[in-house]
């Protein structure tokens, strides 16, 4: 096998186990964070295609961008959670 295909078989598992990640994980930060790894796995395949520009573009869209967003809405909704627990947790000790 060539370093080329060796580096492209890596970084395939990579993307399929991030990938599997997003879907699997119960976690919503977690979660996010796969779909960052499996966004910058994706790019180094367009790096090993020689497509750099469209690798750099999906870096700053879908990793600078779309990725900032969902992590907002995470941080969002998980604030909700966390006070409803505190909320129940003051109703069984009073």
């Amino acid at each position: 096998m060539t370093p080329e295909q060796i580096a492209f078989a890596l970084f395939a598992s990579v993307t399929i186990a991030s990938a599997l990640g997003v879907v699997l994980l119960r976690d919503p930060w977690h979660s996010a964070l796969m779909l960052g790894v499996a966004l910058m796995s994706m790019a180094v395949h367009f790096v090993m295609l020689a497509a750099e520009f469209v690798a750099m573009m999906q870096i700053l869209v879908y990793v600078g961008g779309v990725l900032i967003l969902i992590t907002f809405a995470v941080m969002l909704t998980q604030r909700e959670d966390a006070d409803a627990d505190a909320d129940s947790d003051e109703v069984v000790q009073a």
